[in-house]
This record gives C-alpha cells, structure tokens and sequence, in this order.
C-alpha cells in the first residue's frame, strides 16, 4: 500500500507549540518513518512510504523566515524522500474602520504600520498534490498532517474514489478532520521519539 504524507508546517509547528512548548525541536529525519510506523498500525497492514511533502509559508520581508527558508532549502531539501514547497505569504489589504470605512495603515498604539499576510497557497498546493498522486495512480493512502478543517472536503472526495487517509494531528485539535478521515494518529505519542538529540538550526 502506497504512502505519501503531507505535511502542513506551520499547522504542525503551532500545535507543537501548543503541546510543549517553542523551545522543542522536532528531528525532521525521525518524523515520517514514525508516522509511516502508526499509520501501518491503524491502517492493519505494510505501507511502502513514497516520501513526505512539506508545506511551508513564508513572508519575504521576515529575517526570521529567511533563516527557515536556508534551513528548507539547505537541510530539509537534502533528507531523503522530502520534497519541500516554499510558498510566499501574499499582502492582504489593511483593516477597514466599521464605522468611517477607512484604512487603518498604522496602528494607533505603537505608530507602527501594519502589514498583513494571508496564508491561501500552502492548503492549494497540499490539495492540488493529494488529488495529482491519486489520480496518477501513485498513492494508496494519504497521511496527512493538519488539524485544519479545510482538508475535509478533499478527504472526502478522495474517500469516495477509494483512497483512503490518516489524519496525523495533536488532539483535541483537529478532531473534525480526524472524524472524516478513515483513520487518525496521536502526534502527541510521538514527541519524545521524534525530539531532537542534537542542536541545529533553526
């Protein structure tokens, strides 16, 4: 049974932070073959693993993001069966005032101006690769790591075609896409076999 995971980075890194904290490191070398691990274990039966996809947004006037981005391209690009999109955070107009309908372009207790991004190609691109290895004949099963309820309805299409998927998320997050899904695993269970043993960046 054909694998592939989908990794949804920033939904993952949040929930991580949820669960333990910002200071946890997850090895990202660990991550899929423990995932590839639980879902045979749900699913009842050998999985072969045809590699993980990760999803990760970023801003392009962001230093911090631009060192994730070297970590992406330089690291996580290199371990083998991972294929990483970078996907840039696009500029959403400034909040209008309810009442004068104005432009709110600087924020009235620091004076500094706000900028928002919108984060609308990651969920794209993760549904556009989940519908393309289906339909290619390439993939049996998706696991997909996300709580976000977006996925549902590709779930379900995927599920009526008769491919089925595994929700990888941090409960009680994402317990409407799990329920949708043919079957979910704990990422929580896995923290300490997926921590990292040695310090890197980012």
């Amino acid at each position: 049974m054909r694998a592939h995971i989908f990794i949804d980075f920033w939904n993952f890194q949040l929930s991580v932070n949820d669960a333990v904290g910002s200071t946890y490191r997850p090895d990202w070398q660990k991550i899929p073959l423990w995932i590839i691990q639980e879902s045979a274990a749900v699913i009842g039966r050998p999985l072969s693993y045809e590699g993980t996809h990760l999803y990760i947004s970023y801003s392009p006037t962001s230093s911090k993001d631009a060192s994730l981005r070297n970590f992406a391209t330089s690291v996580l690009s290199r371990m083998p069966g991972m294929d990483v999109s970078l996907v840039e955070r696009k500029a959403q107009s400034a909040p209008i005032c309810p009442h004068c309908y104005q432009a709110i372009t600087v924020c009235p207790h620091c004076s500094k101006t706000i900028i928002r991004t919108v984060e609308k190609g990651v969920d794209t691109a993760i549904v556009t690769d989940m519908l393309k290895f289906a339909w290619e004949g390439a993939m049996d099963l998706a696991i997909l790591v996300s709580s976000d309820r977006d996925f549902i309805p590709v779930v379900e299409l995927l599920a009526a075609k008769g491919f089925k998927s595994v929700n990888a998320h941090f409960p009680p997050r994402g317990m409407h896409l799990a329920g949708k899904c043919w079957a979910s695993i704990d990422l929580q269970k896995g923290l300490a076999a997926f921590a990292r043993t040695a310090k890197t960046t980012p």
